[in-house]
């Protein structure tokens, strides 16, 4: 217990530390922006990313991973917001929470191991692009201040790593932050800073319960959107998980993270803070920086709320330039550059299915849009290709009245018509052999392609023997199957 304990939290202390400053002084823009686009004041999105980060370090499954008020969930919420008001969305909040949990416990968080990695790198692909489209309004219209502010930050960022001693003790995107804000304020820049996003907030939040009737007419305002919430928070976290994995190698528990999401969520509701999920940026941010355990995420949204509401007058001094730096960082390191070079080693179907799922999530700015297509994609080209393996070869004895068809390969809805073509039902014989030992049987419409071959050879009076079935297809064939039943030609053709 104790040596666990170590492990996910004091473990790596400075590197957690140093690494959740520098994800808090990201996530302050991030979260004011969100709760732009969500309708709300700036204070919900902030106290949200403070919440959820906080309660997610101590009940997440995935130590060194950021979560609070996303982009992604922002967008589900402005309808809601707008119809009904902020009471009705911190209920669909605490809604959303409860769903997540309950997809905890039903162990939906394995379901990651249906999303292809073209579809991950896809994902990743196309939330780097985001990423670095949401800076362009921050360098589009602006002085030549703005761009050598941004252009200094990326050089500290890139090269303050190489220097000696102190290169590799403090993350430069820290050390980027800091110094521009100095030059800044020594200078009297006139750009833009963090407190032009909008009003920090002065007071700790309190307790909060939605100021809402506990009806089913509510129930049926809030529930389609937080059904919406739950499931694109869940994937987005779920796939933030698995890059994160990558990054540190190391495993995490999804389904854990599916509870962990749903008790900051609720949390963040009886707060007054809006929904979220885990954050792609500020967890590539954090892991970039050294941080690797539950500390770091805990930093991070401790020294939120201390910086916001104690210190707002330094942090609204900020150069947005310095945290565009950082973004356009994070979207370059977040982009896997070696998938453009692997498009022309790679299968043509893993491609279309990595551009699809790119091109889907830039285009509606929704990313579980395009993991759905990515991964429907993937399906299909998998069923295609598999179907195709399927191979039915036959030889006739040499009095020409007996045949037998070997069927080598995997039966199911794909194969399917293959599997009856495959017959000659035309030639004369006394006995047809179908020998299925290197075959395998997988569902009803495989099930019913049987049905359909023996049948239509007992209908020109041939004998069929079915050989080598393994337990798995001959459990689904004798549960399903009709050719060996009463009236089996009425039930083949559904009277």
């Amino acid at each position: 217990m104790l040596l666990s304990l170590k492990q996910d939290w004091f473990s790596n202390i400075r590197g957690d530390i140093l690494a959740g400053l520098v994800v808090a002084l990201a996530l302050i823009p991030e979260a004011i922006a969100f709760s732009i686009i969500a309708g709300v004041d700036p204070k919900v999105g902030l106290y949200a990313s403070f919440c959820i980060a906080v309660v997610i370090a101590f009940v997440g499954g995935r130590p060194g991973m950021i979560s609070a008020a996303t982009g992604a969930m922002a967008l589900l919420m402005v309808t809601l917001v707008k119809n009904h008001g902020l009471e009705y969305l911190l209920a669909a909040t605490l809604l959303c929470g409860v769903l997540q949990i309950l997809a905890g416990y039903l162990k939906l968080g394995s379901l990651m191991r249906f999303v292809s990695r073209s579809v991950v790198t896809g994902f990743v692909n196309a939330l780097a692009i985001l990423i670095f489209m949401a800076q362009l309004p921050e360098l589009t219209g602006v002085t030549w201040h703005v761009y050598a502010m941004t252009a200094a930050g990326l050089g500290i960022i890139y090269l303050f790593p190489y220097l000696p001693r102190v290169g590799k003790l403090i993350p430069s995107p820290l050390v980027c932050i800091l110094t521009l804000t100095a030059v800044s304020l020594y200078l009297g820049l006139d750009i833009r800073t963090v407190g032009d996003m909008g009003e920090l907030p002065d007071t700790l939040p309190v307790f909060l319960w939605p100021d809402v009737p506990l009806t089913f007419e509510t129930l049926a305002i809030i529930f389609p959107y937080s059904a919406a919430l739950a499931v694109v928070g869940l994937l987005e976290s779920m796939m933030t998980a698995a890059i994160v994995d990558d990054l540190t190698d190391t495993t995490s528990d999804k389904n854990r993270e599916c509870k962990g999401q749903g008790v900051a969520n609720i949390a963040s509701g009886l707060i007054g803070g809006m929904a979220g999920c885990a954050m792609i940026g500020q967890s590539v941010i954090n892991v970039k920086s050294g941080g690797r355990t539950r500390l770091s995420c805990l930093v991070a949204g401790a020294v939120l709320l201390i910086l916001v509401v104690f210190l707002s007058d330094w942090v609204s001094q900020i150069p947005m330039a310095a945290l565009v730096a950082v973004m356009i960082m994070v979207s370059i390191g977040t982009f896997n550059w070696s998938s453009i070079t692997d498009l022309k080693k790679y299968p043509l179907s893993t491609n279309i299915v990595m551009l699809v799922t790119v091109a889907v999530v830039v285009v509606t700015h929704n990313l579980a849009f395009g993991v759905l297509a990515g991964v429907l994609l993937a399906a299909l080209f998998f069923a295609n290709k598999v179907g195709h393996y399927m191979e039915i070869t036959s030889t006739q004895d040499k009095e020409g009245k007996q045949r037998i068809y070997r069927v080598v390969g995997q039966v199911f809805f794909s194969s399917s018509d293959k599997f009856v073509s495959a017959f000659d039902f035309k030639e004369v014989l006394e006995k047809v052999t179908i020998d299925l030992n290197n075959a395998h049987f997988w569902d009803i419409t495989a099930v019913s392609s049987l049905d359909k071959v023996i049948l239509k050879f007992r209908r020109e009076r041939t004998e069929v023997e079915v050989l080598g079935l393994n337990q798995a297809s001959a459990t689904i064939i004798d549960r399903f199957g009709v050719h060996d039943k009463p009236d089996a030609v009425d039930k083949l053709m559904g009277h």
